[in-house]
């Protein structure tokens, strides 16, 4: 009756909580095929009838059960792993920069690509943002390391310098503050972080460069010129190396027409080929060089100079590769 066919669920229920991997197989009355049927709609794999119970039958629906129990546990296990990467696929993506250059002449592009597999998000970051006052603020950075904390680091370093220029403060007196930023949200001492900030002034003819023991930025100005590194002896040490210390200010004259490149080492700590020459800063002048006098700009030539690289490299690099490129006239 009722009564008891609520039992049997009721315990068949109880089985399936205490054993959520396991294949269940619900034997029934054969006069009850609503009840069989009820069994596997609340999570038995499969149903046999008692009358028509032998060995031979027993043991095929037992192994089909336990196949069906597999495969019910790998589609689940699936399905969570999809929802789980798409959550933080979401979650990263939030998290990368959204430049604002509205006002600006300035044309940007930018590429960014992890060392960690699968991930969205490195220990690279960067920002760009135009102030009240016309000027165009940049930055690009690295954390050492390669992880989650590494990446989380990163951020907040990113979201604390938009803040900090917004708020008016830059050059040395912003790097400092970064410093302290990175020495109380650090996961360990020993992790400090690369940077390069820019100040570029509202006619965009000049600029100001402060480096943080990144690499320097390439400037090529005007049709033919040859790429060159920026202010490349005036670099102050990374942050959270040598608290206490300073940073250089560097001006620079970027003229009426530049493409600027800025970027983090994974873009020229690749290999050249098979050997252990590295591709280095006079390398990557190169290939930039070369795409220039192919007559490619903005997103195309950043385009061109990672798929290059990638190449030299024999595949994709190791590290974690921010670049940015700002062009003008």
């Amino acid at each position: 009756d009722h009564g008891d066919r609520a039992d049997e669920l009721g315990t068949l229920r109880r089985v399936l909580r205490l054993a959520p991997r396991h294949a269940v197989l619900a034997l029934t009355d054969g006069a009850d095929p609503a009840l069989a049927a009820e069994a596997v709609r609340v999570g038995a794999q499969d149903y046999l009838f008692r009358d028509e119970l032998d060995g031979r039958l027993l043991s095929r629906a037992v192994r089909y059960a336990v196949e069906r129990k597999r495969s019910d546990l790998a589609r689940r296990q699936l399905t969570e792993s999809r929802l789980r990467a798409q959550e933080n696929a979401r979650l990263e993506r939030g998290l990368l920069p959204t430049p604002l250059l509205e006002g600006s002449e300035l044309r940007f592009a930018a590429r960014y690509r992890p060392g960690r597999s699968r991930a969205l998000l490195g220990g690279d970051f960067y920002d760009t943002v135009r102030t009240a006052d016309g000027t165009v603020h940049v930055m690009i950075g690295d954390v050492s390391g390669h992880g989650p904390d590494e990446a989380a680091l990163g951020v907040e370093l990113r979201i604390a310098w938009r803040a900090l220029t917004f708020a008016g403060l830059c050059g040395d007196g912003l790097l400092e503050t970064l410093q302290r930023v990175l020495e109380h949200e650090r996961p360990s001492e020993e992790v400090f972080a690369t940077l390069c900030t820019m100040d570029i002034a509202p006619d965009g003819r000049s600029a100001e460069v402060y480096l943080a023991g990144h690499p320097a930025p390439l400037l090529a100005g005007g049709e033919g010129a040859v790429p060159r590194p920026l202010a490349y002896e005036e670099n102050g040490p990374a942050l959270g190396l040598l608290p206490g210390t300073g940073w250089p200010r560097n001006r620079v004259e970027l003229g009426a027409a530049w493409s600027l490149l800025l970027y983090t080492d994974g873009l020229i700590e690749g290999r050249i080929g098979a050997g252990r020459q590295r591709l280095g800063q006079d390398g990557i002048a190169e290939v930039v060089t070369g795409h220039l006098r192919q007559g490619l700009r903005g997103e195309a030539l950043l385009d061109a100079t990672m798929a290059e690289v990638r190449g030299l490299n024999g595949g994709e690099l190791t590290d974690d590769v921010a670049a940015l490129l700002l062009d003008r006239g």
